[in-house]
């Protein structure tokens, strides 16, 4: 690879933003050299915009310490300083529409975490291993934006990610009807338990917005690129029920799904261990060696214990069996914070590097 690229943070001092800057510490090829927020953060060193609100469990990287937080707003002062910004601000959605729009428009490379653009046609929204092939509507996105290098990709919702990637690998039999309910956890929302006293001792049966995204988001993934846009599948049919419950981070998804030519389970734990997507030919430095690890055991996987397989970047699965109602059933987790948002967003952006679309 050439020298790094110089990359900015926009929405730096959220959690989101904290989990980028973590992961993109000695990144082999990204460094993080500008950190933008809003303007009651802006004109601080970072260390002191994020004083009593590092919500990482690992230490704030040296490197970024002293790097003077600049107002999301500032545009062009953010442009002059990278090659391409990863997007985790909190503002309206409308507002980050907007914002990511004039980003790209000046030129810089947006890769998003937020939902803003996630229907937006021609913009991918992308899952390395699943729909690297979606890259190729940048060209087409770039043409309605009237620019040569700036362009947006978007990440997918962080509770897809530990549901879609295991029926992905078993879409040779034709998945037909799916049931999934997700066990989300608090950093989801952004929080820490100091923050949310009442969810201690407690579970909350409504996420907002969240049963929508899991029910209409992964047809987009599994959609095709035609023309100047994507188009999603028609199938398979989601139902989705969405739990906050008190766990500090991982997201566990209980599955049930039907299929046009039902598998084995021989084949299916085959299909599981054997699967490799774009991350992996390309050895991407943030890809999983192993994406789908599934534990024989009764109990597993367990938030607390497998969210970290694979450096957070895996997704675990277990409790395969027959239903009595659908096909089969099963249980799978994945870290919200890694794979589901900013760790997710830095294996899109060595995607699109490795395919000649930053730098």
């Amino acid at each position: 690879m050439d020298k790094k690229l110089k990359v900015g943070i926009l929405g730096g001092t959220g959690m989101v933003g904290q989990r980028f800057i973590s992961l993109l510490d000695n990144h082999p090829w990204f460094e993080v050299v500008s950190i933008a927020a809003s303007e009651r953060s802006a004109g601080r060193t970072y260390a002191e915009a994020v004083e009593g609100r590092w919500k990482i469990g690992l230490p704030m990287p040296e490197g970024v310490k002293n790097i003077m937080v600049r107002n999301v707003m500032d545009i062009s002062k953010v442009a002059d300083e990278v090659d391409m910004v990863f997007s985790a601000v909190d503002m309206k959605k409308e507002e980050i529409k907007e914002l990511e729009e004039r980003y790209a428009k000046a030129e810089i490379p947006v890769v998003s975490n937020n939902s803003a653009h996630r229907w937006t046609e021609d913009v991918p929204m992308i899952i390395p291993e699943i729909n690297a092939d979606h890259v190729a509507v940048i060209e087409k996105q770039k043409q309605r934006l009237g620019t040569k290098k700036g362009f947006i990709t978007v990440k997918s919702n962080c509770s897809l990610q530990s549901y879609v990637p295991p029926i992905h690998a078993l879409m040779g039999f034709g998945p037909e009807k799916i049931l999934a309910c997700t066990y989300q956890a608090i950093s989801g929302a952004g929080k820490v338990f100091s923050e949310w006293p009442e969810i201690i001792d407690n579970v909350i049966p409504y996420i907002g917005g969240e049963e929508e995204k899991s029910e209409k988001e992964p047809l987009k993934i599994w959609g095709k690129v035609e023309g100047n846009k994507i188009i999603n599948a028609a199938g398979p049919a989601i139902t989705a029920q969405c739990y906050r419950v008190p766990a500090s981070d991982g997201h566990m998804a209980a599955v049930f799904v039907s299929f046009k030519n039902k598998p084995s389970k021989d084949e299916i734990l085959n299909c599981w261990k054997e699967f490799k997507g774009k991350a992996q030919e390309l050895k991407l430095p943030s890809a999983p060696a192993q994406f789908l690890t599934y534990f024989d055991q009764a109990d597993r996987p367990q938030t607390k214990l497998d969210r970290d397989v694979e450096n957070g970047m895996g997704i675990a699965v277990g409790r395969l069996r027959e239903d009595s109602i659908f096909d089969y059933k099963f249980v799978c987790l994945s870290h919200n914070t890694i794979r589901g948002a900013a760790g997710g967003g830095v294996l899109m952006a060595e995607l699109l590097k490795a395919e000649g679309y930053l730098g």
